[in-house]
Parts: structure tokens; C-alpha cells; sequence
């Protein structure tokens, strides 16, 4: 198979599990009175949407067609009602398709410069950490590594947030919304996977999860791609009890695929104190939190 031929493929990928997921009403088409033996859009329902021929279409889902115009690729993305970061995975895809010549596969970097290090420390007591385009903790201030109660007994190169979210059995008590995240982290190595599959980095983790998280192979094979880089997330950390707090993601130049992800509580919250307490026993190790009807045991 041909590098084109192999972006071809996974753009089919995309546009038939998409195409799985528009329901004719959806579409405003007429469902009709028979058994529909194909779940969502028929390729031929969706190529008419599209304005294109269904022989076309068929050839774009079977990665014979590689080099859609922009035009082609605008209208199905109308036709398949995709939202702004589904839109861009689908440019990124086609335009990658359409390469005559593949970029080769760069060495993602794990080094974390010195002044961003710095910077870790001077957002204390906010927990902040870096992490890699797959998810992996580079680094993080004590709080930040913290957070993620139960990751700091992983060796350093395992610790990542993908793995911890759907490997750790600590991971579904602390994220109180666990779904949500675990939904997050597929699709933002879905995303990855598109532009890149053959990335030595995530072919490894995603055939780790694949293998050890039936929940990760049935998310993986929705195929939902998305990137939130700012939010909110509800803790019920072991530690300090229940905490929400916002975060925000920021890229950072020099070193590509490395994200900063900071958490912040307003001042004067009781989400600000427990923040200020979980930095604190990140430097007693020996803390346990106290059980029902016992006291607190913090190291001095």
C-alpha cells in the first residue's frame, strides 16, 4: 500500500463512521417504511447530500480516491453535520491524502526546557504539568502530580494520562465524571492517529489500551475526534475530598506536541484550599488520609 493509498484509507475510515452516526432524519430525509439494514447514512444518501457521485464517494471511502477538493470535502462535512474539530481533522486528513510526497515520521522529544520547568514551580500552588502529543507526564509540580492521585507509583516513563485514566484502579473514583474523560482522552489520540498513525509513540499506547481496556476498544472504535483545551473537571481526590476546578491547555513552541495543562481555583474557595493542601502533602509522603471517626496522621 502506497502512503497515499494509507491516508486514503484512514480518511475512509473517518467519513464511514461519521456516516454511521447521521440518522436519515437527522439528514431530513425520509426514513421510509422498510428495515434499514445499515446503520445511519447510505453512501449513496450521503454522496447526494454532498453533491457528489456515488461512484466518487465509494472511491473516497475506499482510499482509492486520495485527493478530494476542498469544495468535496466542505459539502460532506455539511452532509454529515460535523462539529469545528471534526471539520478540521477531515481538512487535515484530505490534505495529507493528497500528498505526493509523505513528511517523514519525526522522534517526538521528551526533554522539558529548563525555563518551563521554572514556570511549573512559579504557578504553585496551582497543579500544572506538562504532557507529550500522546498524553505522557513530563513533568509537573508537586500538586500537579498529586492531582493524579495513584500516578506517581507508575516508573516515570508510564506515567500517562490516557493510561492512568483507563488502567489505574484509582482513576474512576477520582474523576467524578469519568466518562467524559475517558471519552476526552480516545478522541484526542483518535485526532492524533488520523495525521500520524504511524507514530511509533502512539501505535504502542493505543495497542497497550486496545489490548488491556475493552472500554478504550469500544470508545476507539466510535472513531470521535476532539481537542478541549479548556474547561472544568470535579476531582473526589482521596486526599483532600472533592474539589472542581477549571484548567486551560497551552501549546508550547520549541517543542512540538508539548501541552501545559494548569488547573486554578478562584481565591478564597474552599477548591482554592484544598489545592493549597494538596501542594503542601506533596511534600509529606508519608500522609494518609484519616478514615471515618479517626484523625488526620500528616507527617510533620
Amino acid at each position: 500500500m502506497t502512503p497515499q493509498q494509507q491516508y486514503g484509507t484512514e480518511l475512509g475510515r473517518f467519513l464511514r463512521a461519521r456516516r454511521a452516526r447521521v440518522t436519515p432524519g437527522q439528514a431530513s430525509l425520509p426514513t421510509g417504511a422498510g428495515l434499514r439494514r445499515t446503520p445511519g447514512l447510505r453512501r449513496e444518501e450521503l454522496a447526494i447530500l454532498a453533491g457528489i457521485s456515488i461512484d466518487y464517494y465509494a472511491r473516497l471511502e475506499r482510499g482509492k480516491e486520495t485527493r478530494p477538493s476542498p469544495s468535496v470535502v466542505d459539502a460532506l462535512a455539511r452532509a454529515l453535520l460535523l462539529e469545528p474539530d471534526e471539520v478540521d481533522h477531515l481538512r487535515s486528513l484530505a490534505a495529507i491524502a493528497a500528498r505526493t510526497a509523505p513528511e517523514p515520521p519525526t522522534s517526538p522529544s521528551r526533554t522539558v526546557r529548563p525555563g518551563v520547568k521554572l514556570l511549573l514551580e512559579n504557578l504553585r500552588p496551582a497543579p500544572a504539568y506538562v504532557v507529550s502529543r500522546t498524553n505522557d507526564v513530563l513533568a509537573a509540580n508537586p500538586a500537579g502530580l498529586r492531582l493524579l492521585a495513584g500516578i506517581e507509583e507508575w516508573p516515570a516513563k508510564e506515567r500517562n494520562v490516557a493510561r492512568f485514566v483507563f488502567l489505574h484502579p484509582a482513576a474512576r473514583d477520582l474523576f467524578v465524571d469519568w466518562g467524559n474523560q475517558a471519552r476526552g482522552c480516545v478522541a484526542h489520540l483518535r485526532a492524533l492517529a488520523g495525521t500520524d498513525p504511524d507514530a511509533p509513540d502512539l501505535t504502542r499506547l493505543v495497542g497497550e489500551l486496545l489490548l488491556k481496556s475493552p472500554e478504550f476498544a469500544r470508545l476507539w472504535k466510535r472513531y470521535d475526534v476532539k481537542n478541549r483545551s479548556y474547561g472544568k473537571k470535579t476531582f473526589h481526590h482521596p486526599e483532600v475530598g472533592d474539589l472542581t476546578l477549571g484548567y486551560q491547555s497551552l501549546q508550547l513552541d520549541g517543542t512540538p506536541g508539548h501541552h501545559l495543562l494548569a488547573y486554578y481555583a478562584e481565591p478564597g474557595t474552599p477548591d482554592h484550599d484544598a489545592v493549597a493542601l494538596l501542594d503542601l502533602l506533596a511534600h509529606q509522603p508519608d500522609y494518609r488520609p484519616a478514615t471515618p471517626g479517626t484523625a488526620s496522621s500528616a507527617s510533620s
